[in-house]
């Protein structure tokens, strides 16, 4: 297996819990760095780490033995750390979004390119059984010529759970921004790349109450769109409505489903890594669930860092840069329709990320077979 991949980590906010419980043990990795602007919480987390330093981050990314930054800071801090690991020619995998603009994260895949290191970027949940079960169905022509496609995200708001939820209400927050990539994502895993938006979306309230932690009670202004709804235009001619809120309380409808010529399909919810894929052939009686057929099984964060440390030349990483632009455009796209009225089309495309076959945990998770 040769010398474990060095990596560190920028941000050590509430999702890095996730990443850590995925990467902290993985006998492929070792987490050489940590930084956070909290230095009590990078240093509380460097010490339940064996061998881990907590640094600056131009300490950290200047660290010899760190090869890829894992960049979990806040979605406007993106680009600048990003950009700063690549120039210091390290790989980089980001949180998502890629970048609050699709200016700043076309100049992240390019900066990325010219420098030759690899760059990944969340989500990588639909790498995991639910979305590539789903795939698997679509390619295999279980519901024939896909037509159409729906996905629904609707929340009453994060602040009502995360104790500094601030960024969610500003300039690169929003419901699209934040939740937007799952859907979009498993979107075009599901049907391909989009050429062509068409957008609305409202604000109803100016401000916001934190519901837990320290700040329970605190007001935050709201200066992004808080439901966005649109329409999205496959290459290939199918047809896909979204809707994400942090205005609704609840909802029935399927996370996402798609439609086809002989047969509907209802996908489980792509901020998740399982689910039950259900599929309703034309002619048929009811629902009938699938096995898991594809994907990472049990999947976690950070399963996508791993998926981009063993990508080669012949397999780029499946949760990649270019696919993560590609969403970018389509989400910023769908607001400036909005804000416009109009249709826009797309200036990228992509190719479909290389299918995930079915892959036992131990395998990707690197522990020996046997392992329970």
């Amino acid at each position: 297996m040769g010398e474990p991949h060095g990596v560190g980590i920028v941000g050590l906010g509430v999702i890095s819990r996730a990443y850590l419980a995925t990467l902290a043990d993985h006998p492929e990795l070792r987490i050489v760095a940590v930084a956070d602007l909290d230095a009590t919480r990078s240093a509380a987390v460097a010490a339940a780490l064996p061998g881990a330093e907590a640094l600056s981050v131009d300490r950290l990314l200047d660290h010899p033995e760190v090869r890829t930054v894992l960049n979990l800071t806040i979605p406007a801090a993106h680009a600048e750390i990003s950009l700063a690991a690549i120039d210091a020619g390290r790989n980089v995998y980001v949180e998502k979004p890629l970048a609050v603009t699709f200016p700043e994260g076309r100049s992240i895949v390019d900066r990325a390119a010219s420098a030759g290191v690899r760059l990944g970027c969340a989500p990588d949940t639909v790498l995991g059984t639910g979305t590539q079960t789903a795939r698997a169905a679509v390619d295999g022509g279980l519901i024939g010529r896909p037509i159409s496609a729906s996905a629904v995200m609707v929340t009453p708001g994060h602040e009502r759970w995360h104790p500094h939820p601030d960024f969610y209400y500003a300039p690169g927050g929003g419901p699209l921004l934040d939740m937007g990539p799952y859907y979009i994502s498993a979107l075009v895993h599901l049907l391909g790349p989009v050429r062509a938006v068409v957008g609305a979306a409202s604000r109803l309230r100016a401000e916001r109450v934190i519901g837990s932690g320290p700040r329970s009670g605190q007001r935050i202004p709201v200066e992004v769109d808080s439901h966005v709804t649109g329409v999205l235009e496959h290459v290939d001619g199918a047809l896909s409505t979204i809707t994400t809120s942090f205005d609704s309380v609840a909802t029935t409808a399927a996370p996402i489903e798609v439609h086809g010529e002989t047969g509907s399909l209802a996908v489980p919810d792509p901020n998740r890594f399982d689910g039950e894929v259900r599929l309703f052939p034309l002619g048929g009686t009811g629902w009938r669930a699938r096995e898991p057929q594809a994907g990472y099984a049990d999947g976690s964060r950070g399963l996508g860092l791993v998926d981009l440390v063993r990508a080669d030349d012949r397999r780029p990483p499946r949760a990649g840069g270019e696919f993560a632009l590609h969403v970018l455009e389509t989400m910023t796209a769908l607001l400036r329709s909005a804000a416009e009225g109009r249709r826009i089309e797309l200036t990228t495309s992509v190719e479909r990320p290389v299918p995930v076959p079915h892959t036992r945990a131990e395998d990707w998770r690197g522990a020996p077979a046997d392992a329970s």
